[in-house]
């Protein structure tokens, strides 16, 4: 074969040429439609992901009688009945703080404890001159039978006349010198024991204890200031070591124009609407007008009390109370369970169904609402507590676990 034939046989075909080189442009193509698939199914996810907007209503307690109407209304403010700033009750250096914002302690609960060395001191010696006292006494007796012996003796010598009649009185004036001695004794045991009882308080007195159970509110000293229970001035001494606020004694004081104080009754019922949470109405009652009045505002205060106890209400938030006329059917009862939007039940797996939100997550309820209607409400005798977020018109695709994203009230 001659070496033009070979090179012959060595040339590539057109055809072949133009198949490989149309196999090689349809890579890309291929390549960008997987990423658009793979991009289709993160942004599908990402849309299964997302919260749902919802808005959320609260469940109310029924009203007892047939109606109640809002007569007045007035703005207040959360505040507490029982809070106080717990102090040392003398001056000393703090070693502990054992509280910070937020805790919950219990009444006799230890919260800080300061520099306690001399008291520590005090306290020894005081049981230690105790302890000698005591000694004392028992030394003492042991002298006293000694003598009692010794007098009988002497008088056994006496009625045999190998003695002289004063020996023996002699012998009875020791048995009540040493009498008399013993009970000096007892009452210097008696006042050392008690200087022991005083240097034991003045020892406790370096422990701060919580005096009722509640929330820290405020942490006002730490390890190393000194605190006192009277201001020392200069800003360098602490006069508490933090504030304690029972949070079952929150109550709301409202501000009544004395012009509409009459149509205020103690006992009479209200709703209370935190501005924090302005769809959560709250059942309340007035506990008290206050018998005062403020010449400069014209108004009279008046303390309403919270009928529901939840840890969304903090004191000092702003509040608006609306007093209620009650038109009450003799002998008729509140009746039990909750009052909710007809709106917000609907129907899933063939049950009737409540979202309540949970955070940001929406917890399925199935719920069982009693016969008959209270306007656009319906009562749920079981299963639901008042004050409980509620969403309403729930959309259709929401499944419980779903997150969610409660709307914000109009303005």
């Amino acid at each position: 074969m001659s070496e033009g034939d070979l090179l012959e046989q060595l040339k590539i075909d057109r055809g072949q040429r133009e198949d490989g080189s149309g196999h090689g442009r349809r890579w890309p193509w291929l390549a960008g439609v997987v990423v658009l698939l793979v991009a289709l199914g993160a942004g599908f996810w990402w849309w299964q992901q997302r919260p749902v907007q919802v808005n959320v209503v609260s469940a109310e307690r029924p009203q007892s009688g047939a109606a109640a109407a809002a007569v007045l209304q007035a703005t207040g403010y959360v505040t507490a009945r029982r809070q106080a700033t717990v102090s040392a009750q003398i001056t000393g250096t703090l070693t502990q703080v054992l509280i910070e914002e937020g805790d919950h302690v219990r009444k006799g609960q230890v919260l800080a404890r300061l520099e306690d060395k001399a008291q520590r001191a005090d306290l020894d010696a005081a049981q230690a001159s105790a302890a000698a006292a005591h000694a004392q006494i028992g030394q003492d007796r042991a002298q006293l039978r000694q003598a009692e012996r010794d007098m009988r003796r002497q008088e056994s010598l006496v009625r045999r006349g190998l003695v002289t009649r004063q020996a023996a009185e002699q012998a009875q004036t020791q048995v009540d010198a040493l009498h008399a001695q013993v009970d000096a004794d007892r009452k210097r045991a008696a006042a050392a024991d008690a200087q022991v009882a005083v240097a034991r308080v003045q020892f406790g007195y370096t422990v701060v204890r919580a005096p009722f159970a509640g929330v820290i509110t405020a942490k006002a000293a730490q390890v190393g200031e000194i605190v006192s229970p009277l201001s020392a001035g200069g800003g360098f001494t602490r006069t508490g070591v933090g504030t304690i606020v029972d949070m079952d004694s929150l109550e709301v004081d409202v501000d009544v124009n004395e012009a509409y104080i009459g149509r205020v009754k103690p006992g009479m019922p209200a709703q209370a609407v935190l501005d924090a949470y302005p769809d959560w109405s709250i059942p309340a009652h007035v506990i008290a007008i206050v018998p005062a009045a403020d010449r400069g505002k014209a108004t009279v205060p008046v303390r309403v009390a919270l009928d529901a106890h939840d840890e969304r209400i903090v004191p000092d938030m702003g509040v608006r109370v609306s007093f209620l006329e009650k038109r009450q059917a003799p002998g008729r009862q509140a009746p039990d369970g909750v009052l909710i939007p007809a709106s917000a039940i609907v129907r899933r797996g063939g049950h009737e169904t409540v979202f309540v939100a949970d955070g940001d997550t929406a917890r399925a309820h199935a719920v069982s609402p009693a016969k008959g209607s209270y306007g656009d409400l319906k009562r749920i005798p079981a299963g639901l507590n008042p004050g409980t977020r509620v969403i309403d018109h729930p959309p259709a695709g929401l499944q419980d676990g779903d997150r969610i994203r409660i709307a914000k009230p109009a303005s």
